[in-house]
């Protein structure tokens, strides 16, 4: 079984930063694909950001040019840098690893954006 753990939430001014980590139990260049999802208050979770085996990152439109996945083999750690953060981005972050036959997920850090 796959362990994910997610920190680096917290709360920050309209505009601000932070840099989420989930830290996986397993050797994450072994794992097809790592990803974040985010679900806000009564909303469905939703896709914001992955990071392919090969190295390939990809975006959430509205996310593309302020959020940056990236990943630290040695680690076994996906990190997600989240900057210009607005308000309704307000929601738990999570992290998740997937391949053709499994997908798990972390617990989720909250970041909440105040205006």
């Amino acid at each position: 079984q796959v362990k994910l753990a997610e920190s680096g939430g917290g709360l920050v001014q309209a505009g601000g930063s932070l840099r989420l980590s989930c830290v996986v139990s397993v050797n994450i260049a072994s794992i097809t694909t790592m990803a974040w999802f985010r679900q806000a208050p009564e909303k469905q979770r939703e896709w914001v950001a992955s990071i392919f085996r090969d190295g390939r990152t990809d975006y959430l439109n509205p996310v593309k040019g302020r959020f940056t996945i990236s990943r630290e083999f040695d680690k076994n750690s996906v990190y997600l840098q989240m900057d210009n953060l607005k308000p309704e981005e307000t929601a738990v972050y999570f992290c998740e690893a997937a391949s053709v036959s499994y997908e798990y997920w972390g617990q989720g850090t909250q970041v909440t954006v105040s205006s």
